[in-house]
């Protein structure tokens, strides 16, 4: 079987999202070639570099030393001996030999620095020593101990090409040795490999494996364990740890077939082996990913922790839209975990065999989830606001109120229904606040509407003086001709500083604000509305519309009979709970100033949709008197996300059988009446529907119908 390409390829594709393993920095690939610069060949010359002489006085001094090291129990010192007469005698025979006892005696005494130098000093000037191969073994041997393997590997592994027999062997497990200290993980377990099949004990055998175990656990690369292992009999006893590490990097690529490949080879030649148990529990895990059961449906939820609230919302809506049915529900807890929810998705996908997933909601979560889901072919239906989530997979689908579909929304409405052409953005800097604008500018532009201005504040602002003269150009006054001509009109008046400041403040307060938009989308929390809309009023931006009466106290207040008026837009986060006097919040605090402006949402508790009106009354029965107030979106979307898989697993022809099947189905969804909305998939596998436009008023918060109004705006009963 030929692996080498197919985990190349992978490695290429998937390897540094799938495995935690860290990459090694070097390794040797098939056909003997380095993967990176690891040193071969021997490194000393073919000849001489110094033609060393017979001398007599230097044979003599060489004796002395011989005699002076042998007397004294200092070897550092004996090998000083020995250096001095190299220093005096160094073209000679005996200088050789002398560099030679010298750099043993440093190697006995542990001194592997000037062992190393006093050997590389002698096998460079003469290679052909006549004891070379003992000087070039201590030599890698001091090099090791110094920490440099390379240079040891080099040198052993030369040697061992040449030596047979123990010898051989040991020169080879030293090399091991060096190779490993080097970072030279593939050669190390080319040569521990080796060291197993040749073994002639158990404790060596033993020893060898263990070796080559260590060697592949994060250690050398993949496709060093591919290379060693192709072509390994199976009679070396590491084939078996080789071949199952390579099943286990299959599953972790999702090389399905070269996994079952390698895991009945495995089976067929090594029955007895330790990580057999684990081999039959993996291709057994192997073969349950393509089997669904029809009626399991997997949930991917943070039901502890600090997201535990929200998930359990969702997990209400989705046991309401399953009670009744024979669906069985697996509930798995991701606490707000990346790691969790992987794992989590795995397990519904192998072990409980759901048919499809639904959730999760957090947007880290979410894309983990997509990446696994689409990897093992499991169809995910998440519940996130995350950007791109769908892009992920074929298999990845979303119900979810999108920052995209709110902008859509309003600027339909706004444009197509309303008749506006002219807006003014206003938006809090923070993530939030700069997607939602920018995706409701794109689709102004796109349906023809122009942006007059657009001004952003800090999130944690509670005055919104500055920003609301910027966009009625009241804030840079030396830009306004009136302003300029009104101060020059100052000029010639001879007036005191008291009467002067006066005067200034009365020419600032007569310039009058340049409202040349028709509305303003304001993307923000429902309390920073309530502060936004009163400093809107106070440039004399009228936001109040509809109210009849409060338009002619303006009227008559400032003596314009003509009043420019404007809309604000809002999003989902307009939303809030009903205060004291059983109105919402929002109303309560912004009071006027917030009347007559139009949000948009996922969902709306009052709609009078019949969808609607049925799950509530549901969940009011169900769930009321336990949680003590009505649904949101959370419990909505979920009620609409379980009824949606329910409705595919319980019809009575065409039921999906197998995850492809319900891929299929669920993208051809159409048109199903939910609380949230009727829904449909498109292309993207995003949920398209009608969201809820909702408008407010002093009596509290209605929903708008839409198809009603666009009907009224093309007969030409409305428009402005």
């Amino acid at each position: 079987m030929e692996v080498l390409p197919t985990l190349r390829r992978s490695l290429l594709v998937a390897l540094a999202l799938l495995l935690t393993a860290c990459p090694r920095p070097s390794r040797i690939p098939a056909g003997g070639t380095t993967g990176e610069d690891v040193p071969t060949g021997d490194p000393f010359p073919k000849r001489p570099a110094v033609e060393a002489r017979k001398d007599a006085s230097a044979d003599a001094a060489l004796a002395e030393a011989r005699r002076t090291a042998q007397s004294s129990p200092d070897k550092k010192k004996a090998a000083e001996a020995y250096l001095s007469v190299r220093k005096a005698y160094p073209a000679t025979t005996a200088g050789q030999d002398a560099l030679y006892q010298a750099g043993v005696l440093f190697f006995e005494s542990r001194d592997y620095a000037n062992a190393r130098k006093s050997f590389n000093e002698l096998l460079f000037e003469n290679p052909l020593y006549g004891k070379a191969d003992d000087a070039k073994r201590k030599l890698a041997l001091s090099a090791m101990e110094v920490g440099a393997y390379r240079d040891a590997y080099q040198t052993l592994s030369s040697l061992a090409e040449h030596a047979e027999g123990a010898e051989r062997e040991q020169l080879l497990r030293d090399a091991a040795r060096a190779a490993e200290g080097a970072g030279l993980y593939g050669q190390s377990l080319t040569m521990a490999v080796e060291e197993a099949g040749k073994a002639r004990t158990e404790a060596e055998r033993e020893a060898a494996v263990a070796r080559v175990e260590a060697l592949v656990e994060g250690r050398a690369d993949f496709v060093d364990i591919a290379r060693v292992a192709e072509g390994l009999p199976s009679s070396n006893p590491a084939w078996p740890v080789l071949h199952f590490k390579l099943a286990r990097i299959y599953y972790h690529l999702r090389e399905w077939t070269r996994l079952e490949e390698t895991l009945n080879r495995f089976l067929a030649e090594a029955p007895q082996s330790p990580f057999a148990p684990q081999a039959r529990e993996l291709l057994a895990r192997a073969t349950r990913r393509v089997e669904a059961k029809p009626r399991t449906v997997g949930v991917l939820l943070p039901m502890t922790g600090r997201f535990q609230p929200v998930g359990e919302a969702v997990l209400r809506g989705i046991q309401l839209g399953l009670e009744g049915s024979d669906i069985e529900l697996v509930v798995k807890d991701t606490q707000g975990d990346v790691n969790k929810t992987g794992q989590a998705m795995e397990q519904l996908a192998f072990d409980d065999g759901a048919i499809a997933v639904l959730g999760p909601l957090l947007g880290d979560d979410s894309k983990r989830a997509a990446l696994v889901a689409e990897e093992l072919q499991v169809p995910l239906l998440t519940m996130t606001r995350q950007d791109g989530v769908t892009e992920l997979g074929s298999y990845v689908f979303r119900n979810m109120l999108t920052s995209t579909a709110q902008a859509d929304a309003i600027a339909d409405y706004a444009i197509n229904v309303r008749g506006y052409k002219r807006f003014a953005l206003l938006y809090p800097n923070i993530p939030y606040g700069v997607e939602l604008a920018d995706a409701f500018w794109d689709q102004v532009v796109e349906r023809g509407g122009v942006v007059r201005g657009a001004e952003r504040y800090s999130h944690d602002q509670t005055t919104f003086t500055t920003e609301a003269k910027k966009l009625v150009g009241r804030y840079y006054l030396e830009d306004r001709g009136d302003y300029v001509e009104g101060v020059r009109d100052l000029q010639g008046e001879n007036l005191d500083a008291f009467r002067r400041r006066k005067a200034l403040e009365k020419v600032k307060s007569n310039v009058e604000p340049i409202v040349d938009f028709d509305a303003i989308f304001m993307p923000d929390d429902w309390r920073r509305v309530s502060l936004v809309a009163p400093a809107l009023a106070v440039e004399d931006i009228v936001t109040n519309a509809c109210d009849a009466r409060d338009l002619e106290r303006i009227r008559k207040t400032t003596g314009k009979k003509e009043l420019k008026t404007v809309t604000l837009f809002g999003t989902n986060q307009w939303s809030s709970l009903k205060g004291r006097s059983g109105l919402p919040e929002l109303i309560e605090r912004g009071g006027k100033f917030v009347t007559c402006s139009v949000y948009v949402d996922g969902f709306f508790v009052d709609s009078q949709r019949p969808a609607t009106r049925t799950f509530v009354r549901k969940y009011r029965e169900t769930y009321k008197q336990e949680t003590g107030k009505d649904p949101g979106l959370l419990e909505a979307i979920g009620y609409d996300s379980g009824r949606m898989l329910r409705q595919l697993v319980e019809k009575k022809e065409g039921a999906p059988r197998t995850r492809a099947q319900m891929r299929e189905s669920l993208a051809n969804l159409k048109d199903f009446d939910g609380a949230t909305g009727r829904t449909s998939f498109n292309e993207k596998r995003e949920a398209v529907k009608q969201l809820f436009l909702l408008s407010i008023d002093n009596k509290g918060v209605t929903e708008i119908n839409v198809d009603q109004e666009r009907e009224k705006a093309a007969t030409g009963g409305s428009g402005s």
